[in-house]
């Protein structure tokens, strides 16, 4: 198990996707602890002095592989004030210090495995992911959903993944459509208007009963997707839960 470690981070590149939604990459000033895919930071703004307290934070999943270990990337929407400080505050070339690596929301993919995204959730997956390899022998079905389709955020990079992939198959949900479409980079549209169901995916999954799940994302689609997988008669330890927002 990897030890907690306090890091000083440079801001490198903050991407603005519209809607108060942002991505940023870190590049840690010296090689940052390893960590599992689905683990999380704690973020802060405010310089950090060893001989006093860790300022106030915030955790984020880790979006980026384990390596290389010098970057990480965050994703966030500005929710509370912590976030709105991020986006006021954050600027490329500014210092920040990450507390790292903490959580144990992490896939095991011994058997099927169903991802329930939404927003910027989909980054505690997203390390995951981009682990799998051609030949991995168990299905992954991720359904990934977010308010409009510009906030599909990791679209193009997951479907670089599920074309290496055959058993990774990813089905999109987009809230809020509208008359026109931005086009995407890569094949595998828009599959479904309206937010993330249960109801929707249940039919592509081949054997529903021997799958774990997993989901994250706002604190209400936890609930609602949680409450309709118990509905299908999944076992509650067969349900695993990003809950830490």
């Amino acid at each position: 198990m990897a030890v907690v470690q306090k890091v000083p981070c440079l801001v490198e590149q903050i991407i603005n996707h519209g809607e108060h939604v942002y991505t940023v990459t870190l590049r840690s000033e010296r090689p940052a602890p390893r960590f599992r895919p689905g683990q999380f930071l704690h973020l802060a703004l405010d310089t950090y002095d060893p001989s006093g307290f860790w300022p106030e934070s915030r955790v984020f999943s880790i979006a980026n592989s384990p390596w290389p270990r010098e970057q990480i990337r965050i994703s966030y929407s500005v929710r509370g004030r912590f976030t709105t400080r991020m986006e006021k505050e954050l600027v490329e070339g500014g210092q920040v210090w990450v507390k790292m690596p903490y959580g144990e929301f992490v896939v095991n993919n011994t058997g099927d495995v169903v991802l329930f995204a939404g927003g910027t959730g989909i980054t505690a997956f997203t390390a995951f992911l981009e682990g799998l390899s051609p030949g991995s022998r168990h299905a992954v079905y991720l359904a990934y959903g977010a308010r409009t389709r510009s906030l599909l955020i990791y679209h193009d990079m997951i479907q670089r993944y599920s074309q290496n992939v055959p058993l990774l198959q990813v089905s999109y949900f987009v809230e809020q459509e509208s008359g026109a479409r931005p086009a995407m980079k890569e094949s595998g549209g828009l599959d479904n208007i309206g937010r993330l169901s249960v109801a929707a995916l249940w039919p592509k999954i081949e054997r529903p009963k021997k799958a774990t799940y997993y989901i994250s994302g706002p604190p209400a689609m936890l609930q609602v997707i949680s409450q309709d997988l118990r509905s299908m008669d999944i076992d509650a330890g067969e349900i695993k839960i990003d809950a830490w927002e």
